[in-house]
């Protein structure tokens, strides 16, 4: 009879023990903070700034060529937040560029006389698809509502880009000697081989499709659980020389036909054709000061002093969170 009291004394006694061993072992662990992140998605569409930098918007002047010209982008992406601080974005951007010698060189045709006396000009609509990668300087929290109120960020990446670059055909004044060609209407240039490109003892044709390197800063503000609103600034560093039609020498007339022979070198053509606007006073006295230019076989100049052409894109963006739950309505 002992033995089965005390039999029962030891299981309640272990119970008790068991209980109180529990207890603050369960309340640890509900006190415990959930540090695990929760990947969430979001949906970014933004328009900005298009700014070109090469040889008929020199990097030597990165002032001046910063506002000669700014054209406009327009972009839509799918950015996935993997870590706190680390995002990856897919990104597609539709951008225009431009560049025109005269534009640049008018408001001193002596100091940037080889721009002025060249006369060229262009402008291309480049469609460019970007991967990058984004580290975020002030972490995120557990998940998409939790996110920093404002973070600043790095991005960095490769892209591809597919462009075409166009000029005006001449003015009125110049049309006749352009093949008959209508007065200032805009033709692709790289089916024209404005360098002699594809004829013996030249280059190959370029190609309309180009790599680019985009890098930059951006910063992030959260309006409310479901929007962002972004502005960044990016440079993207291309693997072309050719985003404008100019690298290179002016080509032999002999390696030229038809339209290609006027729109190679226009030198000579009285008039700035993208803004119709006259130049022939000013073109007389550069004739005088700086003859060399009008007989040089160099059509590039080494204007961009870069090996490569380049544009910055700036852009304000709104960004949609995409719910981690999506809730279905019931099937009735």
């Amino acid at each position: 009879m002992k033995s089965m009291i005390h039999y029962r004394h030891l299981i309640a006694g272990i119970a008790v023990v068991c209980l109180l061993a529990g207890l603050p072992t369960k309340s640890l662990a509900q006190r415990r903070p959930n540090t695990h992140f929760l990947p969430y998605s979001s949906v970014t569409f933004g328009v900005g700034t298009s700014t070109y930098f090469g040889e008929l918007n020199a990097y030597s002047t990165p002032i001046k060529s910063l506002f000669t010209l700014p054209r406009w982008n327009v972009g839509l992406g799918y950015t996935r937040q993997f870590t706190p601080n680390f995002a990856a974005r897919a990104m597609f951007t539709w951008a225009r560029i431009a560049g025109d010698d005269y534009t640049f060189g008018k408001s001193n045709p002596e100091k940037y006389a080889l721009q002025y006396i060249r006369n060229l000009h262009f402008r291309n609509d480049l469609k460019e698809f970007a991967v990058t990668g984004i580290y975020n300087f002030i972490a995120d929290g557990r998940n998409s509502n939790d996110r920093a109120k404002f973070t600043p960020y790095v991005f960095g990446g490769l892209a591809l880009v597919a462009h075409s670059p166009e000029a005006r055909t001449p003015t009125e004044r110049n049309v006749a000697s352009a093949a008959y060609q209508p007065a200032r209407e805009w033709v692709k240039l790289q089916p024209l081989h404005t360098e002699g490109q594809g004829q013996p003892g030249y280059e190959k044709p370029y190609s309309l499709v180009t790599l680019a390197i985009p890098v930059g800063i951006g910063a992030r503000y959260m309006l409310n659980e479901n929007f962002n609103l972004g502005v960044e600034i990016g440079y993207r560093m291309t693997f072309s020389n050719y985003l404008d039609d100019v690298s290179g020498t002016y080509a032999n007339p002999d390696a030229l036909q038809g339209l290609s022979t006027i729109m190679a070198d226009r030198r000579n053509e009285l008039d700035a054709a993208r803004v119709n606007k006259d130049r022939d006073a000013t073109l007389q006295q550069l004739r005088q000061t700086n003859p060399e230019l009008f007989t040089s076989v160099g059509r590039g100049g080494g204007v961009g002093k870069f090996p490569r052409d380049g544009y910055i894109l700036t852009n304000f963006s709104i960004q949609y969170i995409i719910p981690t739950k999506i809730k279905c309505p019931p099937i009735k």
